[in-house]
């Protein structure tokens, strides 16, 4: 029959009665570990100091800018800087370090009264008899530790002492006295509204500043009380509610002083910063001014822009004249070339010199009278006519005249000429100069300009500054002032719940992580999801390893091998009649206690009436002889010689009737070799007929071939595991030599098993077991 071994055949149902029981077994321990965190919980709730929950209540003003301004603030228009912040910046401010030492220092936090109880140390505040002063403090006052015992004397003056070097020794002193130590002058006075101290003792602490105000940071919560709101909750946990409400109160009053004293500081930077720049710019205006000034003196100017104007105008309207001027000229050459060229029959152009003098005009109206008179008469007269001749003669004299009157006319108009074209250019000249000088002008007048508005922008700036930063308006109103809530409970059935769950848990906890760590094989139950071999039984672990099994033995071992001898028979029962029975016994290691069962299995059949051999063929390690006496000659001398007999071999056992052995004999060189023999083969097929049962002892599976070499002379094979000993996974051994049926009719033991562990069946009925100590049985569980 063919055997099938995969990873699926090893799968088990999750049975949850034997996981419960795994930690049940422990019971004694669970009891233990819940009645110890029970009593720590009572403890804790009888002797715990009481803590109180304190809170203040305040409103975060302008917090959409942050109701906190910054040197630049004042020139938020210009994009410099508003200096916004929002309730989450402030929160971290009044979280900072600084803010928190600042209030245990302004507080004296960091110096304690502490007196001494039975159990507990509790801290005096109001409710202290004495004040402590340190005056003329070190430099590293706020950084050291201090520890003062304090004992008053019935004469008014009180016992002071210290370790270190504080003070020298105990000494005694009166209240208000300074004494001197190492970091200041300690001066202790007596409070007044407590007439007379408790005799308990007193302890003076101071503490490093830091370590006091971390304390209290770690301790207090700032939230706003919803989400997006102005209203922030401020709360703290201390022993002494009195501190507590008060070191809320100093925090929020510190943060306004500091918001103030950061407001204050910031006007005064602001104001000398403007006034400082108003006088800087007033010097810059005044010299931007003097040179415009200088510019309009050096270029004649008041106005460049009307006189621009003026200017241009001026040399449109002498242009304009210049052309009227060249017009008359023109006409006035041509008409004196006319006349230069006409006779006394042509008559002159007239009305042409309207502009000009009025003489040249009459006096070719004058020629043209004549010119006209003499053509009438030259109608009715001839040439020779004295009254023509007399017309002739002045029409020449009056023609000169005319010529010279023209030619001074054109003189008068070219010196015209000539000052209009001067004029014109004067005022050509001075428009072309016009855009430089207008370049130059604008230049100067936008750095006036500049300087003028920002002159004004800090003026207007300074008194702003005046105005809003000279406001000092704390940040923070207080909306509710700090009030203690009361002491914060515990609730003692929350607590006895704890305890209790707490004290199931760590033992529970310890088994589950022992268990989980443990690869070791403790019982059958380790076996069930990890192979198919069947189970052929346990053997618990035996009180006497050294003793061999007798007839009388009531052992919970002796009943274990009985019933494995029992199981046996089912394992066996198909081996013919008249033959022996061989069961051979291996182990994965050495120390197994395969010898052991060995040795003990076969007295077993042979005490119930069986005739049994027991063999030793773990040849490279024999062991039968730690259990029993034996000859050095054996089994190895046999397959080794020749000569020697097997009855000579042989030997009986003491105290039984029929258990035989054969020793292992000498440890050959060549094991391997001497069991491929084939005086093997005819050793078994001798045996086999003369016994019931042969028993014998192979060598590790593991180590050696010796037993796989041999394994076809077994009727059974016994796999012996131990308990507590064999890893789990080293299971994979003797499910593969099942699988492949290297090792016929196999069957698993398990040895060294502990009953105690509620693992076993009970076995040794009827036997009287002295009954333990109770605290044996908690230890020994």
């Amino acid at each position: 029959m063919e055997n099938n071994i995969s990873n699926e055949d090893f799968g088990q149902d999750f049975d949850l009665k034997a996981e419960l029981n795994k930690y049940l077994i422990h019971w004694k321990w669970l009891v233990v570990s819940v009645a110890i965190l029970l009593c720590i919980a009572f403890f804790k709730i009888r002797y715990t100091q009481p803590v109180y929950n304190a809170s203040t209540k305040i409103l975060m003003k302008d917090t959409k800018k942050g109701g906190r301004l910054s040197e630049a603030a004042a020139f938020s228009d210009l994009g410099i800087n508003n200096g916004s912040r929002n309730v989450d910046d402030e929160i971290e401010i009044m979280k900072s370090r600084t803010l928190s030492e600042a209030v245990v220092k302004k507080l004296n936090y960091n110096i304690s009264i502490i007196s001494h109880g039975n159990v507990l140390d509790i801290e005096l505040f109001d409710e202290a008899p004495i004040a402590i002063h340190f005056m003329n403090q070190s430099p590293d006052f706020y950084e050291k530790y201090m520890l003062f015992d304090f004992v008053e004397n019935e004469s008014g003056t009180f016992s002071l002492s210290s370790d270190g070097n504080l003070i020298n020794g105990k000494q005694q002193f009166t209240y208000g006295q300074p004494i001197k130590t190492q970091y200041g002058d300690l001066i202790i006075t007596k409070v007044n509204s407590i007439k007379q101290l408790t005799s308990t003792p007193l302890s003076i602490v101071v503490s490093p500043l830091k370590n006091v105000a971390a304390s209290y940071r770690s301790r207090l919560s700032i939230e706003p009380l919803v989400k997006g709101s102005n209203v922030v909750v401020l709360s703290i946990v201390d022993g002494v509610e009195e501190k507590a409400e008060l070191f809320l109160n100093t925090l929020v009053k510190t943060y306004n002083e500091n918001a103030v004293a950061d407001k204050e500081f910031i006007s005064k930077n602001t104001s000398v910063f403007v006034a400082n720049r108003l006088a800087l710019i007033s010097k810059e205006l005044e010299g931007v001014e003097q040179d415009v000034e200088s510019f309009k003196v050096s270029n004649k100017l008041t106005d460049l822009e009307s006189e621009s104007e003026l200017y241009a105008a001026g040399s449109k309207e002498f242009n304009k004249k210049a052309i009227d001027v060249q017009v008359q000229l023109n006409v006035l050459g041509s008409v004196l070339e006319y006349v230069k060229k006409s006779t006394n029959d042509n008559l002159l152009p007239a009305n042409l010199f309207s502009d000009l003098d009025g003489g040249a005009s009459s006096l070719i109206s004058s020629y043209n009278e004549l010119i006209l008179d003499r053509n009438r008469m030259l109608k009715t007269a001839t040439v020779s006519n004295p009254t023509l001749v007399s017309l002739d003669q002045q029409l020449v004299s009056l023609k000169s005249t005319l010529l010279s009157s023209l030619a001074k006319s054109k003189s008068i108009l070219e010196i015209q000429k000539r000052n209009i074209e001067q004029n014109e250019n004067l005022y050509n000249s001075k428009i072309q100069k016009i855009p430089s000088q207008e370049r130059q002008f604008r230049a100067i007048e936008r750095q006036q300009k500049v300087k003028e508005e920002l002159y004004l922008y800090l003026l207007q700036k300074r008194e702003e500054t005046a105005l809003a930063l000279s406001s000092t308006e704390p940040n923070a109103k207080v909306i509710d002032a700090a009030l203690s809530t009361g002491a914060v409970s515990t609730n003692p059935r929350i607590i006895y719940l704890g305890a209790l769950l707490l004290g199931l848990l760590l033992p529970i906890g310890v088994i589950f992580l022992m268990d989980f760590l443990d690869t070791k094989i403790k019982s059958r139950l380790d076996l069930e999801g990890r192979t198919l071999i069947p189970f052929i039984g346990d053997v618990p672990t035996s009180e006497d390893a050294s003793t061999i099994m007798q007839a009388e033995s009531r052992t919970s071992s002796a009943e274990a091998l009985r019933i494995i001898r029992t199981n046996l028979e089912f394992m066996v029962s198909k081996v013919p009649e008249g033959l022996a029975k061989t069961i051979f016994l291996t182990s994965t290691f050495p120390k197994e206690g395969k010898t052991f069962v060995s040795v003990n299995l076969a007295a077993t059949f042979a005490l119930s009436g069986k005739k049994v051999l027991l063999i030793g063929m773990d040849i490279r390690n024999p062991r039968l002889d730690d259990y029993l006496t034996l000859p050095d000659r054996g089994f190895t001398n046999y397959l080794s010689s020749k000569e020697l007999v097997l009855e000579d071999l042989i030997i009986k056992q003491q105290g039984f009737e029929d258990f035989h052995v054969l020793p292992a004999g000498v440890i050959p060189p060549n094991p391997a070799e001497l069991l491929m023999s084939k005086k093997v083969d005819t050793f078994f097929e001798t045996i086999k007929k003369q016994y019931d049962y042969i028993i014998v002892d192979t060598a590790p599976v593991s180590l050696v071939t010796d037993t796989l070499l041999i394994a076809k002379h077994a009727d059974t094979f016994i796999y012996v595991a131990r308990a507590n000993f064999l890893e789990k996974r080293m299971l994979d051994i003797p499910n593969g030599l099942y699988k492949d049926q290297k090792l016929p009719n196999m069957c698993i033991l398990l040895n060294d098993t502990d009953t105690t562990k509620g693992y076993g069946y009970g076995y040794g009925y009827g036997v009287k077991v002295e009954k333990e100590p109770w605290y044996k049985k908690i230890f020994n569980s």
